[in-house]
């Protein structure tokens, strides 16, 4: 089995990656670099393993071509501008990538597999997200048939990305699927997403080498769970035997607030809270010190508060279940930090 990944040098690309090599599979990986420094997350071993072929998302002859010279089984389509926040200040090249670029593969899917019909079909994997709920009140929890009312950009393009998936497995019989995850998180998560932001600056903090952390909406709420469970679901939405969509998620939801008091007290750190919206600050208990603080700058123009998914078609049909329990979750990330920094 041949599989090419888009998106190999991130969190979810690394695990993947690291998933079919153990299953055998011949993995091809799609970057704008070679070299071995674009990938941090992946260990130099594994890395030896891989196939990286050079290429841009918005290239649609050079993805043509990659496509047809490795001729692979399975796409993963993982590459994505994924920072929520971010997409508000660079909406169009968001859009581009989280939408364009599916239309891309599907297109030359559609060519490939009409060809001949002596050509394996290629089965086709979007990572869509639950950023396309929107997480209104009473929608929880949101499952395979909940309407969807995005809040961000982000949110807009991967709906794009969605319907295209929908329209050319519809429309041409194409085997895509889109994996609607919920938060998934890990050590090997970028340090601007909340999550990695929380664990890293209080392992600093700790350290002596940060003083406090700012965060924005305390209270937004996210299913959240660990990334190594979640790209075994994603392996196992083109195993099925026909072509659907899936939500994977753990069926469990905390606040930001719970997050910092989780990943705090594994550091010794007993955080209490003061004061009011943006006048909220956390302290330590024993000390007195102040750990957190909170900076208007990081609220976000269309927020979304509260994210719970249901993932029981995942675990009937697929038989998938997330196995990291919140704690366990927290717990990896704040340990490797503090292993990073010293």
């Amino acid at each position: 089995m041949k599989a090419l990944i888009t998106g190999i040098s991130g969190q979810d690309g690394s695990y993947l990656c690291e998933l079919l090599l153990s299953k055998g599979y011949e993995v091809y990986g799609l970057d704008r670099r070679k070299g071995i420094e674009s990938f941090p997350r992946i260990d130099k071993k594994v890395l030896e393993r891989l196939h990286i072929v050079e290429g841009d998302l918005l290239d649609f002859e050079r993805l043509r071509q990659i496509v047809k010279e490795v001729m692979p089984d399975e796409i993963y389509n993982l590459a994505a501008q994924s920072h929520v926040g971010y997409s508000f200040k660079a909406p169009i090249s968001t859009f581009e990538m989280s939408g364009k670029a599916v239309l891309f593969f599907l297109e030359i899917i559609r060519e490939v597999n009409s060809a001949s019909a002596d050509v394996p079909k290629i089965k086709f994997y979007q990572a869509s997200t639950s950023e396309l709920f929107g997480g209104d009140p009473g929608t929880e929890p949101q499952s395979e048939t909940t309407p969807f009312n995005p809040h961000s950009p982000y949110a807009i393009a991967k709906l794009s990305g969605f319907h295209f998936v929908k329209l050319y497995r519809e429309a041409y019989k194409i085997f895509a699927c889109n994996g609607i995850l919920f938060n998934h998180e890990s050590p090997r998560r970028g340090a601007d997403f909340v999550t990695r932001k929380v664990t890293l600056a209080l392992a600093n903090i700790k350290a002596g080498r940060q003083e406090f952390l700012e965060l924005g909406n305390m209270d937004a709420k996210r299913d959240w769970g660990f990334a190594g469970d979640y790209v075994e679901g994603m392996w196992r939405i083109l195993q099925n035997d026909t072509p659907d969509d899936f939500v994977l998620a753990t069926g469990e939801t905390h606040t930001v607030r719970e997050f910092v008091e989780e990943a705090g007290k594994l550091l010794g750190y007993d955080v209490v809270w003061e004061g009011k919206a943006e006048k909220e600050i956390g302290k330590d208990k024993k000390t007195g010190k102040i750990i957190v603080k909170i900076n208007p700058e990081f609220y976000r123009p269309g927020e979304v508060n509260l994210l719970l998914g249901d993932p029981a078609k995942a675990k009937k049909v697929l038989g998938w279940t997330a196995k990291t329990s919140f704690k366990e979750l927290v717990k990896m990330m704040v340990e490797a930090d503090v292993e990073s920094i010293k």
